[in-house]
């Protein structure tokens, strides 16, 4: 049977921001929920304003892919058994809630370093905005408006 687009949500935000607390899984979920809702740009043109067309657009999320690499990746959605926060910080999100903090951001990662990078992603469509946990955090530059 398919999975939901809030379970598919709840497993993503699991996957992708499941150690970074309450605060760090909201961040997260305003992103997605930001492409979700920007009214210009690559992420409206092909998107068309889908929870789900976020969530499984190709190349996005690490989370949403089952091998990286060539290599099987086990931190994928599929593997991932959300618990009641997960559905809760899901249901927020869906419902019009965001962490003010990450603002217009439609990028995260993790570095796996202490500093983030001015830009991300690297073809300078976004540029920092916040650091959270372990999160770096960039808005849309002009660049992204042309894409």
């Amino acid at each position: 049977m398919p999975l939901t687009t809030r379970e598919l949500f709840a497993r993503m935000i699991q996957c992708e921001a499941g150690g970074e607390g309450d605060n760090g899984m909201r961040a997260v979920a305003s992103v997605i929920m930001n492409r979700v809702n920007v009214s210009y740009g690559e992420y409206m043109r092909v998107n068309q304003g889908s929870l789900r067309n976020v969530l499984s657009q190709p190349g996005q999320f690490t989370c949403f892919e089952e091998t990286v690499g060539g290599q099987y990746n086990p931190q994928n959605v599929y593997n991932m058994r959300p618990t009641q926060v997960h559905y809760d910080i899901a249901d927020w999100a869906i419902g019009g809630g965001t962490l003010g903090a990450v603002g217009d951001c439609l990028w995260y990662f993790n570095p796996f370093r202490p500093d983030c990078p001015a830009k991300f992603p690297y073809n300078g469509t976004g540029e920092l905005y916040v650091h959270i946990g372990d999160h770096c955090f960039y808005s849309p530059t002009a660049l992204y408006a042309q894409t």
